[in-house]
């Protein structure tokens, strides 16, 4: 058995939860360039987060759950997703971005677990605050810890797949780490780079 960890925005899934949420607010291309610079490691992503969270405040629930539901799959995620399981490996997602969107994503897919941050939300809109499981840059790499600790699962047992710049905490315990579509900050830090998107690329490295 091995512990596969997959980023889920850019990886698992086609894009950025955080850019759809800011799209109807009109505020997408200025919240997508935020995001942009903290995947390629010019941001502290703590400040990069919560400065992005707050530009969502008063964005209704209701659309949020709208969007976190309907958020396009990276193709040959299912398959993937499917594949992984069937060898027996453990598969979880790490994410910086929300649980709305990757819970939805569990129920789809059938990954064993995952990790992401909540929305703060009063009288059905979002406050512009967010706490969670996954806020720093070291978030990844401390929960991955954990997990192998947990399971009894050492770093040649874990394979680390991901795209950002946050995603470093976590290849620094993996002994397979797969720079998927990456920014160049990650790929220096991996041992298999994918370039193709299509997730079931992967799938030749997990054994």
């Amino acid at each position: 058995m091995k512990l596969v960890v997959m980023d889920f925005d850019s990886t698992l899934m086609d894009g950025e939860t955080i850019d759809f949420l800011a799209e109807p607010l009109g505020l997408k291309e200025k919240v997508a360039l935020i995001t942009e610079r903290a995947m390629r490691g010019e941001l502290d992503f703590f400040e990069s987060l919560t400065t992005r969270v707050q530009l969502l405040e008063g964005l209704e629930t209701a659309a949020v759950e709208r969007i976190c539901h309907n958020l396009p799959l990276m193709p040959g995620a299912e398959e993937t997703v499917a594949k992984l399981k069937e060898a027996g490996h453990k598969v979880v997602v790490f994410s910086g971005g929300f649980r709305t969107a990757t819970g939805h994503a569990r129920e789809i897919l059938g990954f064993d677990a995952d990790f992401a941050n909540v929305l703060h939300a009063k009288e059905g809109r979002l406050t512009g605050l967010v706490g969670g499981d996954m806020m720093f840059d070291f978030s990844k790499g401390d929960m991955l810890q954990r997990l192998q600790s947990i399971l009894g699962i050492t770093k040649e047992e874990t394979v680390a797949v991901g795209d950002g710049a946050n995603d470093r905490s976590m290849f620094a315990h993996a002994g397979t780490r797969i720079a998927f579509c990456a920014k160049e900050i990650l790929k220096k830090e991996a041992n298999v780079i994918v370039d193709r998107k299509n997730l079931t690329e992967i799938l030749a490295y997990v054994s």
